[in-house]
Protein backbone atom coordinates (compact mmCIF):
# COMPACT_ATOMS: atom_id res chain seq x y z
CA UNK A 1 0.00 0.00 0.00
CA UNK A 2 1.04 3.60 -0.20
CA UNK A 3 1.15 4.79 2.86
CA UNK A 4 1.29 8.61 4.40
CA UNK A 5 2.61 8.37 8.42
CA UNK A 6 1.50 11.65 9.39
CA UNK A 7 3.32 13.37 12.27
CA UNK A 8 4.64 16.51 13.58
CA UNK A 9 1.51 19.28 13.46
CA UNK A 10 1.64 22.21 15.75
CA UNK A 11 1.19 20.70 19.55
CA UNK A 12 3.58 20.94 22.31
CA UNK A 13 3.90 17.02 21.31
CA UNK A 14 5.41 17.85 17.98
CA UNK A 15 8.65 16.35 18.66
CA UNK A 16 7.43 12.78 20.26
CA UNK A 17 5.06 12.59 17.07
CA UNK A 18 8.46 12.53 14.90
CA UNK A 19 9.88 10.26 17.14
CA UNK A 20 6.63 7.93 16.47
CA UNK A 21 6.17 8.64 13.09
CA UNK A 22 10.09 7.80 12.20
CA UNK A 23 9.52 4.55 13.67
CA UNK A 24 6.23 3.63 12.23
CA UNK A 25 7.46 4.80 9.10
CA UNK A 26 10.25 2.44 8.93
CA UNK A 27 8.58 -0.37 10.54
CA UNK A 28 5.96 0.14 7.89
CA UNK A 29 8.81 -0.18 5.19
CA UNK A 30 9.98 -3.76 6.38
CA UNK A 31 5.97 -5.18 5.42
CA UNK A 32 6.73 -3.60 2.32
CA UNK A 33 4.51 -0.82 2.08
CA UNK A 34 5.41 2.54 -0.35
CA UNK A 35 5.47 4.77 3.22
CA UNK A 36 6.34 8.53 3.28
CA UNK A 37 6.88 10.26 6.53
CA UNK A 38 5.14 13.88 6.10
CA UNK A 39 4.56 16.96 8.66
CA UNK A 40 1.35 18.21 9.02
CA UNK A 41 2.24 21.78 9.42
CA UNK A 42 5.30 21.96 7.28
CA UNK A 43 4.09 19.68 4.44
CA UNK A 44 6.33 19.30 1.41
CA UNK A 45 8.00 23.06 0.97
CA UNK A 46 11.49 21.50 1.40
CA UNK A 47 10.93 19.14 -1.25
CA UNK A 48 10.34 21.91 -4.02
CA UNK A 49 7.50 22.97 -6.67
CA UNK A 50 7.93 20.02 -8.86
CA UNK A 51 7.48 17.77 -5.65
CA UNK A 52 4.40 19.86 -4.57
CA UNK A 53 2.75 20.08 -8.09
CA UNK A 54 3.04 15.93 -8.07
CA UNK A 55 3.55 14.45 -4.76
CA UNK A 56 2.76 10.98 -6.13
CA UNK A 57 5.99 10.56 -7.02
CA UNK A 58 7.34 10.32 -3.26
CA UNK A 59 6.18 6.70 -3.43
CA UNK A 60 8.26 5.76 -6.41
CA UNK A 61 11.81 7.28 -4.46
CA UNK A 62 11.21 6.91 -0.72
CA UNK A 63 12.85 9.86 0.79
CA UNK A 64 15.29 8.78 3.40
CA UNK A 65 14.30 8.59 7.25
CA UNK A 66 16.49 10.40 9.58
CA UNK A 67 16.73 9.41 12.60
CA UNK A 68 15.14 11.76 15.32
CA UNK A 69 16.80 12.38 18.82
CA UNK A 70 14.79 13.71 21.73
CA UNK A 71 16.43 16.57 23.93
CA UNK A 72 13.47 16.20 26.84
CA UNK A 73 12.43 19.30 25.99
CA UNK A 74 8.80 20.56 24.61
CA UNK A 75 8.98 22.69 21.13
CA UNK A 76 8.78 26.45 20.62
CA UNK A 77 5.91 25.99 19.04
CA UNK A 78 6.06 29.62 18.21
CA UNK A 79 9.72 29.32 16.10
CA UNK A 80 8.22 26.32 14.25
CA UNK A 81 5.29 28.85 12.95
CA UNK A 82 8.31 31.65 11.80
CA UNK A 83 10.51 28.88 10.49
CA UNK A 84 7.48 27.84 7.83
CA UNK A 85 8.00 29.60 4.51
CA UNK A 86 4.50 29.10 3.70
CA UNK A 87 2.85 31.76 5.01
CA UNK A 88 -1.15 30.58 5.32
CA UNK A 89 -3.30 30.21 8.75
CA UNK A 90 -3.72 26.76 7.71
CA UNK A 91 -2.46 23.90 9.96
CA UNK A 92 -2.14 21.78 6.46
CA UNK A 93 1.27 22.78 5.00
CA UNK A 94 2.07 22.78 1.41
CA UNK A 95 1.25 19.35 -0.30
CA UNK A 96 0.10 17.24 2.35
CA UNK A 97 -4.13 17.17 1.21
CA UNK A 98 -2.74 16.35 -2.26
CA UNK A 99 -0.38 13.70 -0.88
CA UNK A 100 -2.72 11.96 1.81
CA UNK A 101 -5.11 12.42 -1.38
CA UNK A 102 -3.14 10.58 -3.24
CA UNK A 103 -2.13 7.71 -0.28
CA UNK A 104 -3.85 4.51 0.11
CA UNK A 105 -4.16 4.81 3.88
CA UNK A 106 -2.71 7.46 6.14
CA UNK A 107 -1.23 6.66 9.21
CA UNK A 108 -1.76 9.03 11.55
CA UNK A 109 1.09 9.69 13.58
CA UNK A 110 0.24 13.26 15.58
CA UNK A 111 0.10 13.63 19.17
CA UNK A 112 -2.27 16.31 20.93
CA UNK A 113 -4.03 19.09 19.50
CA UNK A 114 -4.43 19.56 16.05
CA UNK A 115 -4.30 15.59 15.41
CA UNK A 116 -5.95 13.66 18.30
CA UNK A 117 -8.55 16.22 19.17
CA UNK A 118 -10.88 15.15 15.80
CA UNK A 119 -9.88 18.06 13.30
CA UNK A 120 -7.67 16.47 10.87
CA UNK A 121 -10.04 12.72 11.13
CA UNK A 122 -12.84 14.82 10.33
CA UNK A 123 -11.21 17.31 7.35
CA UNK A 124 -10.18 13.86 6.13
CA UNK A 125 -13.77 12.34 6.13
CA UNK A 126 -15.08 15.41 4.03
CA UNK A 127 -12.45 14.48 2.16
CA UNK A 128 -12.72 10.74 1.25
CA UNK A 129 -9.48 10.18 2.76
CA UNK A 130 -8.42 6.84 4.87
CA UNK A 131 -6.84 7.03 7.94
CA UNK A 132 -5.97 4.84 11.21
CA UNK A 133 -7.81 5.14 14.44
CA UNK A 134 -10.79 6.69 15.97
CA UNK A 135 -12.71 8.71 13.94
CA UNK A 136 -13.53 12.38 14.83
CA UNK A 137 -15.96 11.98 17.30
CA UNK A 138 -14.04 9.49 19.46
CA UNK A 139 -10.91 11.79 19.00
CA UNK A 140 -12.48 15.07 19.91
CA UNK A 141 -14.39 13.55 23.18
CA UNK A 142 -10.75 11.66 23.89
CA UNK A 143 -8.74 14.71 23.45
CA UNK A 144 -10.84 16.84 26.39
CA UNK A 145 -10.70 15.42 29.64
CA UNK A 146 -13.43 17.35 31.57
CA UNK A 147 -16.19 15.68 28.58
CA UNK A 148 -14.17 12.06 29.16
CA UNK A 149 -14.50 11.84 32.61
CA UNK A 150 -18.02 13.21 31.90
CA UNK A 151 -18.78 10.04 29.38
CA UNK A 152 -17.16 7.23 31.45
CA UNK A 153 -18.53 8.01 35.45
CA UNK A 154 -22.16 7.28 34.25
CA UNK A 155 -20.89 3.82 32.28
CA UNK A 156 -19.05 2.74 35.92
CA UNK A 157 -15.78 3.87 35.51
CA UNK A 158 -14.27 5.36 38.71
CA UNK A 159 -12.64 8.63 38.42
CA UNK A 160 -11.68 11.47 41.19
CA UNK A 161 -13.77 14.21 41.66
CA UNK A 162 -13.59 17.49 39.94
CA UNK A 163 -14.61 20.90 39.15
CA UNK A 164 -14.15 22.12 35.76
CA UNK A 165 -14.08 25.51 34.71
CA UNK A 166 -14.43 27.61 31.56
CA UNK A 167 -13.20 30.95 30.22
CA UNK A 168 -11.59 31.80 33.57
CA UNK A 169 -10.25 35.10 34.10
CA UNK A 170 -8.55 36.60 36.94
CA UNK A 171 -11.66 37.01 38.56
CA UNK A 172 -12.41 33.80 39.02
CA UNK A 173 -8.87 32.72 40.71
CA UNK A 174 -10.29 33.33 44.24
CA UNK A 175 -13.33 31.60 43.63
CA UNK A 176 -11.57 28.83 42.35
CA UNK A 177 -9.20 28.89 44.92
CA UNK A 178 -11.68 28.20 47.72
CA UNK A 179 -13.60 26.08 46.21
CA UNK A 180 -11.09 23.23 45.31
CA UNK A 181 -8.91 22.03 48.72
CA UNK A 182 -5.61 20.91 48.60
CA UNK A 183 -3.79 18.74 47.76
CA UNK A 184 -5.28 18.45 43.82
CA UNK A 185 -3.89 18.73 40.70
CA UNK A 186 -4.82 21.68 38.29
CA UNK A 187 -4.59 20.79 34.68
CA UNK A 188 -5.45 22.23 31.08
CA UNK A 189 -8.16 20.01 29.78
CA UNK A 190 -6.84 19.20 26.14
CA UNK A 191 -3.13 19.08 26.74
CA UNK A 192 -0.79 15.82 26.75
CA UNK A 193 2.32 14.39 27.58
CA UNK A 194 1.91 15.74 30.96
CA UNK A 195 2.25 19.52 29.60
CA UNK A 196 -0.17 21.48 31.70
CA UNK A 197 -0.17 19.90 34.80
CA UNK A 198 0.91 20.40 37.89
CA UNK A 199 -0.02 18.75 41.11
CA UNK A 200 -0.58 20.82 44.34
CA UNK A 201 0.21 19.83 47.98
CA UNK A 202 0.06 23.02 49.54
CA UNK A 203 -2.38 25.96 49.16
CA UNK A 204 0.90 28.28 48.50
CA UNK A 205 1.12 26.74 45.17
CA UNK A 206 -2.70 27.00 44.20
CA UNK A 207 -2.46 30.06 42.86
CA UNK A 208 0.97 30.54 40.80
CA UNK A 209 0.12 26.58 39.47
CA UNK A 210 -3.66 28.16 38.44
CA UNK A 211 -2.02 30.90 36.41
CA UNK A 212 0.50 28.98 34.66
CA UNK A 213 -1.86 26.67 33.42
CA UNK A 214 -3.72 29.75 32.02
CA UNK A 215 -0.89 30.18 29.49
CA UNK A 216 -2.39 26.95 28.00
CA UNK A 217 -5.91 27.68 27.39
CA UNK A 218 -8.87 29.44 29.32
CA UNK A 219 -10.56 26.20 30.43
CA UNK A 220 -9.06 24.76 33.37
CA UNK A 221 -9.98 20.98 35.14
CA UNK A 222 -9.33 21.27 39.04
CA UNK A 223 -9.16 17.06 40.46
CA UNK A 224 -8.71 15.68 43.52
CA UNK A 225 -5.30 14.41 43.92
CA UNK A 226 -5.19 10.17 44.04
CA UNK A 227 -1.81 9.27 45.50
CA UNK A 228 -0.68 5.60 44.67
CA UNK A 229 0.71 3.71 41.87
CA UNK A 230 0.65 4.60 38.37
CA UNK A 231 -0.70 1.84 35.61
CA UNK A 232 -1.41 2.41 32.52
CA UNK A 233 -3.50 -0.16 29.80
CA UNK A 234 -3.94 -0.47 26.41
CA UNK A 235 -6.91 -1.81 24.30
CA UNK A 236 -5.83 -3.70 20.86
CA UNK A 237 -9.41 -4.33 18.22
CA UNK A 238 -11.81 -5.74 20.90
CA UNK A 239 -9.30 -7.05 23.94
CA UNK A 240 -6.90 -5.32 26.69
CA UNK A 241 -3.33 -6.20 26.70
CA UNK A 242 -1.46 -6.35 29.49
CA UNK A 243 -1.47 -3.39 32.01
CA UNK A 244 2.08 -1.43 32.05
CA UNK A 245 3.03 -0.53 35.75
CA UNK A 246 5.05 2.94 35.48
CA UNK A 247 7.87 3.58 38.10
CA UNK A 248 9.96 7.11 37.54
CA UNK A 249 13.14 6.79 38.57
CA UNK A 250 13.53 10.48 39.48
CA UNK A 251 10.90 12.94 39.99
CA UNK A 252 6.99 12.16 38.77
CA UNK A 253 6.13 10.92 35.49
CA UNK A 254 6.47 13.85 33.48
CA UNK A 255 7.49 15.07 30.38
CA UNK A 256 11.06 14.17 30.28
CA UNK A 257 10.90 10.55 32.12
CA UNK A 258 7.80 9.68 29.27
CA UNK A 259 10.56 9.63 26.68
CA UNK A 260 14.04 10.10 27.68
CA UNK A 261 14.99 6.29 27.41
CA UNK A 262 15.99 4.61 31.12
CA UNK A 263 14.26 7.44 32.73
CA UNK A 264 11.38 5.68 33.80
CA UNK A 265 11.17 1.77 34.99
CA UNK A 266 8.05 0.64 32.84
CA UNK A 267 7.29 -2.90 34.39
CA UNK A 268 4.84 -4.91 32.03
CA UNK A 269 3.04 -6.72 33.03
CA UNK A 270 2.14 -4.79 35.80
CA UNK A 271 2.97 -5.99 39.79
CA UNK A 272 -0.82 -6.44 40.85
CA UNK A 273 -2.93 -9.43 41.49
CA UNK A 274 -4.27 -10.95 38.19
CA UNK A 275 -7.73 -9.97 39.48
CA UNK A 276 -6.98 -6.56 40.03
CA UNK A 277 -5.52 -6.74 36.35
CA UNK A 278 -8.57 -7.86 34.54
CA UNK A 279 -10.59 -5.25 36.38
CA UNK A 280 -8.57 -2.48 34.95
CA UNK A 281 -8.50 -4.18 31.93
CA UNK A 282 -12.41 -4.30 31.71
CA UNK A 283 -12.22 -0.09 32.76
CA UNK A 284 -9.99 0.67 29.72
CA UNK A 285 -12.54 -1.50 27.08
CA UNK A 286 -15.42 0.38 28.46
CA UNK A 287 -13.80 3.70 27.82
CA UNK A 288 -12.73 2.56 24.69
CA UNK A 289 -16.37 1.67 23.69
CA UNK A 290 -18.14 4.58 25.88
CA UNK A 291 -16.34 6.92 23.38
CA UNK A 292 -16.64 5.00 20.32
CA UNK A 293 -12.94 4.60 19.68
CA UNK A 294 -11.16 2.02 17.25
CA UNK A 295 -8.48 0.21 16.69
CA UNK A 296 -6.46 1.20 19.60
CA UNK A 297 -6.02 3.31 22.80
CA UNK A 298 -4.38 3.64 26.07
CA UNK A 299 -6.18 4.09 29.33
CA UNK A 300 -3.69 5.63 32.17
CA UNK A 301 -5.31 4.71 36.17
CA UNK A 302 -3.91 4.94 39.63
CA UNK A 303 -4.24 2.24 42.15
CA UNK A 304 -4.42 3.88 45.39
CA UNK A 305 -3.64 2.02 49.15
CA UNK A 306 -6.98 0.45 49.17
CA UNK A 307 -6.82 -1.22 45.64
CA UNK A 308 -8.96 0.92 44.21
CA UNK A 309 -8.61 1.42 40.27
CA UNK A 310 -8.89 5.16 39.24
CA UNK A 311 -9.11 6.33 35.77
CA UNK A 312 -6.69 9.22 34.70
CA UNK A 313 -7.16 9.57 31.20
CA UNK A 314 -7.63 8.14 27.82
CA UNK A 315 -5.06 8.56 24.71
CA UNK A 316 -6.78 7.93 21.34
CA UNK A 317 -3.30 8.35 19.49
CA UNK A 318 -1.18 6.29 22.04
CA UNK A 319 2.68 6.77 21.32
CA UNK A 320 4.61 4.65 19.26
CA UNK A 321 8.51 6.09 20.00
CA UNK A 322 11.21 3.68 21.22
CA UNK A 323 9.92 3.78 25.01
CA UNK A 324 5.94 4.41 24.34
CA UNK A 325 4.10 1.63 26.10
CA UNK A 326 1.62 0.45 23.92
CA UNK A 327 4.64 -1.56 21.75
CA UNK A 328 5.57 -2.87 25.07
CA UNK A 329 2.20 -4.46 26.12
CA UNK A 330 1.78 -5.60 22.52
CA UNK A 331 5.35 -7.23 23.00
CA UNK A 332 4.43 -9.07 26.19
CA UNK A 333 1.66 -10.93 23.71
CA UNK A 334 4.26 -11.67 21.25
CA UNK A 335 2.70 -8.80 18.64
CA UNK A 336 6.57 -7.28 17.67
CA UNK A 337 6.34 -3.96 16.72
CA UNK A 338 5.77 -3.97 12.97
CA UNK A 339 3.31 -6.61 13.40
CA UNK A 340 1.44 -3.85 15.55
CA UNK A 341 1.58 -1.66 12.93
CA UNK A 342 0.39 -3.76 10.25
CA UNK A 343 -2.73 -4.62 12.19
CA UNK A 344 -3.58 -0.90 12.64
CA UNK A 345 -3.36 -0.41 9.43
CA UNK A 346 -5.58 -3.57 8.26
CA UNK A 347 -7.75 -2.46 11.04
CA UNK A 348 -8.25 0.88 9.55
CA UNK A 349 -9.54 -1.02 6.36
CA UNK A 350 -12.73 -2.40 7.82
CA UNK A 351 -14.09 1.25 8.82
CA UNK A 352 -13.68 2.57 4.86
Amino acid sequence: MKIVVLCGGLSTERKISFSSGTKVCAALRSKGHRAVLVDLFNGLEDYGEEVISHPECLFEQLPDLRPVVFDGKAPDLEAVKRARKYRSPSLFGRGVLEICRAADMVFIALHGLNGEDGRVQAAFDLMGIRYTGSGYLGSGMGMNKIITKEMVRPAGVLTADWHDYHGVTEADIERMEQENPVPCVIKTPTGGSTVGVYLIHQEAEFVPALRQCLKYGNDILVEQLIEGREFTCAVLGDRALPCVEIVPKKGGYDYSNKYQAGATDEICPGRIPDELAGRMGEMALTVHRTLGLRTYSRSDFIIDSDDRIFFLEVNTLPGMTPTSLVPQEAAAVGISYEDLCQFIVEDACRYF
